[in-house]
């Protein structure tokens, strides 16, 4: 038996959305502007041995807006970023207003150059997107940035759906050729689209024959070096260029060749090689571990040494590794070895080859699963931070430059900048790596960016924040688009639907100097005898809607971010410190877990609901344990908070009798100087009664949230990334 479906692929589902023209009427009628340019028929077998037959229709339209603000022909949508042109004065190879269109390589390996805040009016198309969301994911999300922010006015035409735009592929025509192809007919198309607006779209690509082909075909087309050394700002530009390094050809190559991509997978796939994640040594630069699991030797990662064998691969790299003979195994050295000393032996070139051989088969007590890198699976994108290395003899005009990584675990790179020496000198600047050929000691890479000053408490903060990869950007336009303005007041239909907790004594306890005040308990004697106790969490998705800019941006940051001298904040201040922060005194919306519990503390009913709270203070830990201990406050914020302190304390006694595993350990505070911010003492951290009350609420307020998913969702093995896992033995154990 068959089944039939029909999809119509008008659109790629991570390109924005589409930008349409107009009708008379004001509204845009479908039908009048659309095609179907091809239809694809194909058959797909089903995990149930079925078949079911698929026809894919790819529809063209004609009423895709060109995104320039000044065409006549479209009607722009204000709600995405439109096209003004740069002024030609800026750049000597053009003679009036224009637009960029880049190819894929230039979207993955000088973005950048694309970030910089001097580059804007760039037309980024389907095409381009695709590929590079194929390529390198990482690249696609720093794209994806840079089209969401407004002020950049970078555009996304949907130009493989577009009537004018789309061409099919001739028979043979490879793939690359195809897109190179798309986006030279793109480019001409809106040359003449916007002949009559006197603005030119401006081709930037290093494929040069693409590049050829493109200024045979009439149109203006240019190297990313051309048009960047052609602007007025080239200097400062320059630097940010992608390091393309020609090979001499008296070098010889150092390490072993990388097994291509496509084999690389298949051999993964089959089980020849292995695959994981490389972890480098900080001790020992010729040392690493590659996280796999090997059946054989009864281990989740196998050892890597010398550099040979570690092939090129960096630190957190998705790598391909071979498993070696027991024979080859290697021994973990004992020695701290740093990539700065000259006479270490680094196993490079045949001859080390051959001694590092001889040595592997000399020692074999201690020898541990061992593997050689044979491939790299996806290179780990980011920026490092470090200072340039300073060698003897090296002259001070000189643009090659060695870089340092402040990371240990990172090797030297090699870059090439035209910023003056004594700009970088004495200071921590962020460098990127571009590649790492074969016949290089080093990787190659290109400066991004100066931090500061070496030292200086400001850039020393934003090296350890980089370094461990924490957002700590400013929030880009398109977030604070997604906030509420500033004098918000909750709705009345919002009111509604809530439950009003604003006549209980409810207060938060947090350290002192807190502002995002994410939390809030209360606690009331109930007229059967009982207690109630109830958790007031700030009801922070009342605000960031699912999908939007907000969303995406605070689950790339995951938490706030506490350091000494400053707070990185998951979501704006707006909401952290303001609508979203229980100030007391303020209303605001909470997501509550309310219990009702005997004199024992045994939780005798729980309910869930969105409510309403007004938060009677805002006490620091010092503040509330004073109240505690007071015994001449007999207040009603006092009272509840002696009893919510009770219950902590039986229930966390309760918890270590069940055997809690308790993970603890002393925590400091700083005391930052009121004028300088600088850090002038560390003081160790009062252990109250209050830090248990808190955190045993949050504990209990956590066991039911996971109880009651676990009633509602049986059948669900994971939620929110955390698996269900079976109840442990009677003969369970911690060692």
């Amino acid at each position: 038996m068959h089944n039939y479906n029909r999809e119509m692929d008008i659109t790629q589902t991570h390109v924005p959305d589409i930008a349409l023209s107009s009708t008379g009427t004001g509204m845009p009628t479908l039908s009048q502007h659309l095609t179907c340019a091809k239809l694809k028929t194909f058959i797909r077998k089903t995990r149930s041995g079925g078949v079911i037959k698929i026809s894919r229709e790819h529809y063209l339209r004609s009423d895709l807006t060109c995104g320039v603000t000044t065409c006549l022909q479209c009607e722009q949508t204000k709600e995405l970023p439109l096209l003004i042109g740069v002024d030609p004065t800026t750049c000597g190879l053009v003679s009036s207003t224009y637009c960029l269109l880049i190819d894929t390589n230039t979207g993955i390996h000088q973005l950048d150059i694309l970030e910089d805040d001097s580059v804007s009016d760039v037309i980024l198309l389907q095409t381009v997107l695709n590929e590079v969301k194929h390529k390198s994911l990482p690249a696609y999300k720093r794209i994806r940035d840079l089209y969401t922010n407004r002020d950049k006015r970078f555009f996304v035409f949907v130009n493989e759906h577009h009537r004018d735009t789309y061409v099919g592929r001739d028979p043979g025509e490879s793939a690359n050729d195809y897109n190179d192809r798309l986006i030279r007919v793109a480019c001409s198309w809106y040359n003449r689209h916007l002949q009559d607006r006197n603005l030119q779209v401006v081709l930037v690509t290093n494929d040069i024959p693409n590049r050829d082909k493109a200024r045979s075909e009439g149109l203006l087309a240019f190297t990313i070096e051309e048009y960047v050394y052609s602007l007025s700002n080239s200097l400062s530009l320059a630097g940010k260029l992608s390091s393309v390094e020609s090979r001499d050809e008296s070098a010889k190559d150092l390490f072993p060749e990388y097994i291509p991509l496509n084999k690389l997978r298949k051999f993964v796939e089959s089980g020849k090689l292995l695959s994981g994640s490389y972890s480098a040594s900080r001790d020992n630069f010729r040392e690493g571990y590659v996280n796999v699991h090997v059946d054989s030797a009864d281990s989740d990662r196998l050892f890597v040494q010398g550099l040979r064998n570690i092939n090129r691969a960096i630190h957190e790299d998705v790598v391909g590794v071979e498993l070696l003979p027991e024979e080859e195994w290697f021994v973990p050295s004992a020695l701290v070895l740093s990539d700065n000393e000259e006479d270490v032996d680094d196993g490079l070139g045949e001859e080390g080859e051959e001694r590092q051989s001889k040595r592997a088969r000399k020692v074999k007590k201690g020898a541990i699963p061992s593997g050689r890198v044979v491939g790299i699976i996806r290179r780990k994108t980011r920026s490092y931070c470090g200072m340039l290395a300073t060698r003897p003899g090296l002259p001070t005009t000189s643009n090659r430059h060695l870089f340092r990584p402040t990371d240990r675990r990172i090797p030297f790179i090699r870059i090439e900048t035209r910023q003056a020496n004594d700009a970088l000198l004495g200071r921590c600047i962020s460098v990127n790596i571009d590649s790492w050929p074969r016949y290089s000691r080093y990787p190659l890479g290109h400066y991004a960016g100066t931090v500061g000053v070496a030292g200086d408490i400001g850039t020393e903060t934003e090296v350890i924040l980089s370094e461990h990869d924490v957002p700590h950007s400013a929030f880009s336009r398109a977030v604070l688009d997604c906030l509420p303005p500033a004098d918000w007041r909750i709705p009345v239909a919002e009111l509604e639907t809530r439950r009003d907790l604003t006549g209980l004594c409810v207060a938060s306890v947090d350290p002192p100097g807190c502002t995002d005040i994410d939390d809030a308990l209360h606690s009331v004697v109930l007229p059967n005898g009982n207690l109630e106790a109830g958790v007031h969490i700030a009801d922070v998705s009342s605000f960031v809607r699912p999908g939007t800019a907000l969303d995406r941006e605070a689950a790339e940051r995951g938490t706030t971010v506490y350091m000494a001298d400053r707070r990185v904040d998951m979501v704006p201040g707006l909401l952290s410190s303001d609508l979203c922060s229980l100030r007391g005194g303020e209303t605001r919306l909470v997501f509550s877990c309310v219990w009702e519990l005997d004199g024992r503390a045994e939780v005798v009913a729980t309910r869930f609901h969105k409510s309403v709270i007004r938060s009677r203070a805002a006490l620091t830990y010092k503040e509330a344990q004073m109240l505690i201990d007071d015994a001449d406050r007999v207040d009603e914020l006092s009272e509840s908070l002696r009893l919510l302190n009770r219950l902590a304390k039986t229930l966390r006694a309760r918890r270590m009798a069940a055997g809690a595993l308790v993970l603890a350990s002393p925590e400091i505070r700083f005391q930052m100087d009121s004028e300088t911010n600088d850090p002038i003492d560390i003081a160790a951290k009062e252990d109250l009664e209050t830090h248990s009350l808190v955190e045993e609420f949050m504990l209990l307020a956590n066991i039911s949230v996971a109880k009651q998913i676990t009633r509602n969702s049986a059948r669900l093995r994971y939620f929110a990334g955390i698996p269900r896992l079976p109840l442990p033995t009677s003969t369970f154990s911690l060692t």
